[in-house]
């Protein structure tokens, strides 16, 4: 049996706790491994963890100052002299679908590692990381070691409802990120991408802590299944605004902003139901995108919603923040959205979106000050590619 195809099937039947096991395995034996290590982003972006069976023994090490970070945010193997005499370290990203996981790293002997064995590890990479999100139904090995502190509770709500931190097709690529990581106020992205659409909604839930985050849980959870029911955006608009307001007759309301794109032809429908933003950078210059504004999610009885037109063309890239992003303000009392926000987005013109999120809260925890934020910071960016042929 191919070597690959034996690896795939040993992670296929492994026991779900046991997938690092297999990998470590079909190194030794392929690759001469004298150590292989997994860590997994943890949830505020900042470090890589180690996957191991009691959580937090092994030291984090860093997203932005390490080996292991350099391969996870260019996504690319790094190669690196081993700490070990007549040794090379390789560090190996692990990413499904666009979403970066973390980092597998292997310890080879020198005179045993070649260029031409990379794409071999690369490819055990990527099935373990297929297998990583199958095994999470079954384990919380891998949910742990993405905490380098405990969660809330609110948070971690907040966090099984997201579905990950990026997503890439053809048509688009996409990263979001929401900072504070650990302690969760009520803002939430959700994303889902067919055959020919991408929908897309970034909300922001009234409260904190649990309160916002049964809130945010009701209204996204109720977006979704007006979605699989087929209802069109405005649709799903109004059966989420029903549902809120029949648990909280007007006491709570969510606002949201509901994308979706049309994949062939960059047509996109939008509902602008409350306070996320979008700014839209095209050809070097950035504009605020501004929508009929409409009413929160579960404000009043029977509201009636309306989706706005507009579309995108290849290159164009947009970026979503919620108020914890546009209303922070500096020590003299500046908001973030009125200017600094445009020059962040500009100044980060050249990164992937899976990076822009993390680049544009950072700026923003500077521009803010020594202060922390009082709300949640949500967002999303996303990269307009449009069809393959360029039609």
């Amino acid at each position: 049996m191919d070597k690959f195809a034996a690896v795939e099937q040993a992670l296929r039947t492994a026991p779900p706790h046991a997938l690092l096991g297999v990998v470590t395995e079909a190194f030794t034996e392929h690759y001469g491994a004298e150590k292989v290590e997994l860590r997994l982003a943890d949830y505020g972006m900042h470090s890589l963890q180690a996957v191991e069976s009691v959580p937090f023994v092994t030291e984090p090490v860093l997203i932005h100052n390490s080996p292991q970070g350099r391969a996870f945010g260019a996504q690319e193997p790094v190669v690196t002299n081993g700490l070990a005499d007549r040794s090379v370290d390789v560090h190996l990203p692990v990413t499904i679908r666009g979403d970066r996981m973390g980092v597998l790293s292997a310890r080879l002997p020198e005179d045993g590692y070649r260029q031409a064995l990379v794409p071999e590890m690369q490819h055990i990479c990527e099935a373990l990381g297929h297998e990583i999100l199958v095994a999470e139904r079954d384990t919380d090995l891998y949910v742990l070691a993405r905490r380098a502190a405990r969660l809330t509770l609110a948070a971690e709500m907040q966090w099984q409802l997201l579905p990950g931190h990026s997503c890439s097709r053809p048509e688009f690529s996409l990263g979001a990120h929401l900072e504070p990581a650990y302690a969760i106020f009520g803002d939430n992205y959700d994303w889902s991408a067919s055959a020919d659409h991408l929908t897309l909604t970034v909300s922001n839930g009234m409260g904190q802590g649990i309160d916002a985050a049964l809130l945010t849980n009701l209204a996204v959870n109720a977006m979704r299944n007006a979605r699989r029911a087929g209802l069109d955006l405005a649709g799903q608009a109004t059966l989420a605004d029903q549902a809120v307001y029949a648990q909280y007759q007007g006491r709570a309301h969510v606002s949201v902003l509901l994308l979706r794109f049309n994949l062939s032809t960059g047509d996109l429908e939008a509902v602008d139901a409350g306070s996320p933003r979008l700014w839209r950078l095209r050809d070097g210059t950035v504009d605020p995108i501004s929508f009929d504004e409409q009413l929160p999610l579960g404000m009043f009885e029977d509201t009636v919603y309306a989706a706005q037109h507009f579309t995108v063309r290849p290159g164009d890239r947009l970026l979503f923040g919620s108020d914890g992003v546009y209303d922070a303000a500096s020590p003299v009392g500046e908001r973030y959205g009125e200017r600094a926000l445009a020059r962040s987005l500009t100044g980060t013109r050249l990164l992937p979106p899976t990076q822009v999120p993390g680049a544009v809260l950072r700026e923003l925890a500077g521009y803010h000050g020594e202060t922390p934020l009082d709300d949640d910071a949500l967002v999303v960016c996303l990269d307009w590619n449009g069809q393959p042929d360029g039609d």
